[in-house]
């Protein structure tokens, strides 16, 4: 059974930094697109960035300041956020496509205060 379990999130000050993780089990997901989505409250889930086979895609809002990187070996993937703005917080998601199927974790919240 597919399982995403994400971690990292928390409360930071604007300017600050936080690391998401993301580990995917029940399949090795080598060629999968693994990425992050975030949600907030009345509007639909975002893409944030997202990975595959070494090519990067990044939401205009984020370019310059987070960074998505998969570490194969522990089916992981990651997202460094830096420079974190009031407007980043939000529930990050972590995503794993394959294609035929969509896979969720179950989120994590991100706050950034003023």
């Amino acid at each position: 059974q597919v399982q995403l379990v994400e971690s990292g999130g928390g409360l930071v000050q604007a300017g600050g930094s936080l690391t998401l993780s993301c580990v995917a089990s029940g399949s090795a997901f080598t060629s999968a697109t693994m990425g992050w989505y975030r949600q907030t409250p009345g509007k639909q889930r975002e893409l944030v960035a997202n990975i595959r086979s070494g090519t990067t895609n990044y939401a205009n809002s984020v370019k310059g300041r987070f960074t998505i990187s998969r570490l194969y070996a522990k089916n992981t993937v990651y997202l460094q956020m830096n420079s974190l703005e009031p407007e980043d917080t939000a529930v990050y998601f972590c995503n794993v496509d394959v294609g035929y199927h969509t896979y969720w974790g179950q989120g994590t919240q991100v706050t950034v205060s003023s």
